[in-house]
């Protein structure tokens, strides 16, 4: 199974090798840039030139939540190994770390000159790698907010 976001504001997930459909997921009101399945299977998060975040409930087949904080579209989002928290990255040169469970920003994480274009949590640690087109990576530590490279 893969899932893919496009500009037409959906997201499709599909079976291979066959390539059929199993479920779309609408409620973006612009392009997608990121897909992410939460460890355990049961949910996605996707970010959007919109300037949201959603996490999607893929057996009740809809948004759960709308995530609302950054200025600009969002490139990326990425789900931490343990599934409590995602990540995203904007063009508003910011990063946030938010908290699924109280549905808030937990951090943002501050220090790129340039759109942030890529986000990632390193596997079962707090440490999150942050792509810029300021041409930077940058490690920060998830629970301090502190860039550590």
């Amino acid at each position: 199974i893969v899932v893919t976001g496009s500009d037409d504001h959906l997201w499709k997930m599909w079976a291979l090798p066959d390539g059929n459909i199993l479920m779309t997921g609408e409620g973006h009101t612009d392009w997608l840039s990121g897909c992410c399945f939460r460890p355990s299977g049961t949910q996605l998060v996707t970010s959007s030139g919109d300037t949201t975040v959603r996490i999607w409930d893929l057996s009740r087949r809809g948004c759960i939540l709308t995530l609302k904080g950054h200025a600009r579209a969002v490139h990326d989002c990425s789900w931490h190994s343990h599934g409590d928290f995602v990540a995203s990255a904007s063009m508003d040169s910011m990063s946030k770390i938010w908290d699924v469970n109280s549905e808030r920003c937990r951090y943002t994480l501050r220090g790129h000159k340039d759109s942030v274009n890529s986000i990632e949590f390193l596997p079962f640690s707090s440490t999150v790698l942050t792509s810029s087109a300021d041409k930077t990576l940058s490690l920060w530590d998830s629970r301090t907010v502190s860039r550590l490279f």
